[in-house]
């Protein structure tokens, strides 16, 4: 059903393991790279998913561009600022990086802009959970890759299920599938030109568009550092136990 959107940064979380043996459901969360991937398979595959809920973690310039007009009066799309991304005019790492052609200090803009995704991303989470709990599944979270905020995302809430930081950096690094598939396009110069304004020297290009460890991982340590686990940082959104264990139930087999 879905071998055309098998080619795109888009995979369904269900099977992933978590550490006490359980199974994460199978077509209940779909993360995906955003609508401007998608041709008209990628739609007709999309609309035989039945999705009910997109969270959109695009910033408003990034929608208007490439709206998810493929999604019918069924399906809710849920606009979930996050504007911490090279790709949104005016973001402090797209001015970062452009005057900044050193690869060491282009990382470490890279790893500051992780860092700084929790926090951007908490308020929201409760908005997510909650579509979870009405049941409206299939839910596609993505951003316009889907790897740094959707990344980000994906990660926090399967570290919460229970699924080892292991398996965690395995799934986030197949989504270096985008970049892969931007080169085989010849779309890289393009893309960066339109999308962020400035082409970037080939090494630090690579980097950005790769899926490095040290990248999730920057996120992991912010949440450890200012709410102690990835628990209390639910909580703190809104989530309390009982919520998470509900979550849990309602996402595992």
């Amino acid at each position: 059903m879905t071998v055309a959107l098998s080619k795109l940064n888009f995979r369904d979380l269900g099977g992933l393991r978590t550490a006490g043996g359980r199974l994460v459901k199978s077509g209940v969360i779909y993360r995906s790279e955003g609508p401007a991937s998608f041709f008209e398979e990628h739609r007709r595959e999309l609309g035989a998913l039945g999705v009910r809920c997109v969270c959109d973690l695009r910033s408003a310039g990034e929608r208007e561009a490439a709206p998810n007009d493929w999604c019918g009066p069924g399906c809710r799309v849920m606009h979930l600022d996050m504007n911490t991304d090279l790709r949104v005019p005016g973001a402090e790492v797209s001015n970062a990086l452009r005057t900044d052609s050193n690869i060491d200090d282009a990382r470490k803009v890279i790893i500051s802009n992780y860092a700084r995704m929790p926090a951007v991303l908490s308020p929201h989470f409760s908005s997510i959970v909650g579509a979870l709990f009405a049941g409206e599944v299939p839910m596609i979270v993505h951003c316009t890759a889907g790897k740094d905020r959707t990344g980000v995302a994906i990660a926090l809430l399967l570290a919460l299920l229970g699924v080892s930081r292991r398996d965690i950096l395995s799934d986030y690094a197949r989504s270096d599938v985008f970049g892969r598939n931007m080169r085989a396009a010849g779309l890289v110069n393009e893309t960066f030109r339109k999308t962020v304004g400035f082409v970037p020297s080939e090494p630090v290009m690579a980097m950005m568009m790769g899926t490095h460890d040290d990248f999730l991982l920057a996120a992991f340590l912010a949440v450890e550092g200012g709410w102690g686990s990835v628990a209390n940082y639910f909580a703190a959104g809104g989530i309390d136990s009982k919520g998470q264990d509900k979550l849990r139930a309602r996402l595992l087999e």
